[in-house]
């Protein structure tokens, strides 16, 4: 695939990162400050300080459970960690993964209730949802009908052994 300059397109004045410190680079930083109209570069919302504990949470559930905590410094990594990631991995959480969303929230008292909604994966929400054509559907019922969840975990593992041995 080829990359191609996305700053053509930029036209906003702000950049908020959602993700950990891991992704706040000087390679980044440099890229938004050195441009004719340099571009704020942020981690949070003023005053909010916990502003990103939902997206941190989705970071742990996903990348940290898949990768760990190592410092991946090695650049031959890039392209099969974002082939694992976009590939078995994505396909996995979207189509097997299920998870919980919080319907609603109320104040008991000094406590909080959480009311959850019944497990779903992210392809079978879509699924439910009444605004989706039946074409696109459709094609996730072939999609899901053609995909094998032990052979990903098996794909997944065996890239993951890849990763981590070059890594040491």
């Amino acid at each position: 695939m080829r990359k191609r300059s996305f700053s053509g397109g930029i036209t906003f004045r702000l950049c908020r990162n959602y993700n950990g410190s891991e992704f706040l680079n000087w390679h980044l930083q440099r890229y938004f400050q050195n441009r004719k109209q340099p571009i704020q570069f942020t981690r949070s919302r003023p005053y909010h300080s916990n502003d990103n504990a939902h997206v941190e949470q989705k970071n742990w559930s996903c990348v940290r459970q898949l990768f760990g905590y190592e410092r991946f410094g090695n650049p031959k990594l890039v392209n099969l960690m974002n082939n694992l990631y976009a590939n078995e991995f994505s396909l996995f959480t979207n189509f097997f993964q299920p998870t919980q969303k919080l319907d609603s929230k109320a104040r008991d008292g000094g406590k909080w209730a959480r009311k959850h909604g019944k497990p779903a994966t992210p392809a079978q929400r879509l699924l439910d949802h009444s605004d989706i054509p039946e074409t696109v559907k459709d094609n996730l019922w072939r999609q899901i009908g053609s995909l094998n969840p032990f052979e990903l975990q098996r794909q997944i593992r065996r890239k993951l052994k890849a990763i981590f041995n070059l890594l040491r």
